[in-house]
């Protein structure tokens, strides 16, 4: 079987090495160079496993190390299956944290922003997940709100660190100022040189105004449902998934939403629940159960949508991460139609 040679992967070792050169070359009796020359070792290690081409295989089985766990560890040099008892007591360790950062990024729940009011559901298929949820404020009351929805491409690990990537450089990035598709299109050229080929998310970004105008551009997302009083639209993609290609353009679409409607933005494990016969719920399925529900509340018509597809998949297993936003448009005095 061979093995791994990513460049990625070998970029990383490399910067590694250099960094631990410098520090055996820096050392002093208070910071002795001893550890620092064992962990050279392990690098020099895979680097030459990598050179053999035997880097990334198991010497218990030989079969290949997962790579969400070389792109999180290049050092990892035992898959799953064979590992120690100890070794696996840390690795869920390392994962419990992992999920609990992840969920410290999460945005508040039932948030409340001028007329909108906004609601979420995160259910990670493991412990962490690669789907991307985040509301930025404006930093003055007069300012718009900036809503981030998303999914990076895999699972485990290597999906969530990406995910967590996408929160900080969002974060970072929303208060320069910059019109909604150049936010887009800066972020899409960080996301690209900062991520090896392959990696890529699908993002719907968008900014709420006070007076129910909503911006939003959508790289390479499943469409965005508009639920008002005659019915249900769809705002499809404007772009190219983040991460595709470093010169991709997005156009902004412009909608207007008056009390009583609503915005829904789901993910892939929404769309893909699979009943027992192993068909999938769809996007027709949601449509349907959201357009009959104009004017709810955002917990309410959120937890109808969830119900449909607990329902649809009932005695199968969570395949993917699922993830559902509802942005609705309250009435001026900041009441629901149903209320």
């Amino acid at each position: 079987m061979p093995g791994v040679t990513d460049p990625y992967i070998r970029e990383q070792l490399e910067k590694r090495r250099e960094e631990i050169t410098l520090a055996i070359s820096s050392a002093t009796p208070e910071l002795p160079s001893a550890p620092f020359i064992d962990a050279l070792s392990e690098v020099n290690s895979a680097l030459q496993r990598m050179d053999d081409g035997t880097y990334g295989i198991c010497p218990t089985c030989n079969d290949t190390v997962e790579k969400d766990r070389l792109l999180a560890d290049p050092l990892v040099r035992f898959c799953l299956d064979h590992l120690t008892s100890g070794e696996q007591r840390a690795l869920e360790r390392d994962m419990e944290l992992a999920a609990r950062i992840q969920r410290g990024l999460l945005p508040q729940a039932n948030v409340r922003f001028n007329d909108w009011h906004i609601q979420y559901h995160y259910k990670p298929a493991g412990l962490v997940s690669g789907d991307y949820c985040d509301l930025i404020p404006p930093a003055n009351g007069d300012g718009k709100l900036v809503f981030l929805f998303g999914d990076v491409a895999g699972k485990g690990v290597a999906a969530s660190l990406l995910m967590t990537h996408l929160h900080a450089m969002f974060r970072s990035l929303s208060g320069v100022g910059l019109e909604l598709d150049g936010l887009l299109e800066r972020a899409n050229h960080v996301f690209c040189e900062s991520t090896i080929a392959g990696q890529y998310a699908t993002l719907v970004c968008g900014r709420a105004g006070a007076s129910g105008e909503i911006e939003i551009g959508s790289a390479g997302h499943f469409p965005a449902l508009v639920i008002e009083k005659n019915g249900v639209r769809k705002i499809s993609s404007t772009g190219l998934p983040l991460g595709m290609f470093a010169r991709s353009t997005y156009t902004i679409d412009r909608v207007n939403l008056g009390p009583g409607d609503s915005l829904v933005l789901y993910t892939d494990g929404i769309l893909e629940a699979a009943n027992a016969k192993g068909e999938e719920y769809g996007v027709s399925r949601i449509m349907r159960v959201a357009g009959e529900r104009h004017g709810w509340k955002p917990q309410e018509l959120l937890a109808a949508c969830l119900k449909d597809v607990n329902s649809f998949s009932s005695g199968t297993r969570q395949a993917d991460d699922q993830t559902m936003m509802v942005i609705h448009r309250t009435d001026p005095a900041g009441i629901s139609l149903n209320d």
